[in-house]
């Protein structure tokens, strides 16, 4: 089983199997210069909840709930299905994001879902 770890989208790449797992395509961000092997938008936040969001840190316990939801019943939940089974194909999965907080964003509740599923199964 493989292990999963965050690194944001402008920071050079390091090896893995790099999933972006942002909806959108991070901004100035070239694909050569992404080196991205796979594209999860299905295990992103729904776009009125990212919306919602809009990536302020006061909304962030809010927001983490809701995504919560969205990946074990709602929108995200085959994306992340998706994901737990690509880390039982590849050792080191790196979840690519583009946010600029790196403690106030959607992937850093997707890799604690993802970590506690892995622990659970």
């Amino acid at each position: 089983m493989g292990t999963f770890r965050l690194l944001r989208a402008y920071e050079p790449a390091d090896g893995g199997y790099r999933i972006l797992v942002d909806r959108l395509w991070p901004r100035g961000l070239s694909k050569e210069r992404a080196a991205i092997d796979d594209w999860a938008k299905d295990a992103a936040p729904s776009t009125p909840l990212r919306v919602a969001f809009s990536h302020k840190a006061e909304r962030f316990t809010e927001f983490t709930d809701h995504y919560r939801q969205e990946l074990e019943i709602g929108s995200a939940a085959d994306g992340a299905e998706r994901l737990l089974g690509l880390a039982d194909e590849h050792e080191d999965v790196v979840l690519v994001y583009a946010a600029r907080d790196t403690v106030h964003n959607h992937a850093v509740v997707l890799i604690d879902f993802l970590i506690k599923a892995q622990q659970a199964a």
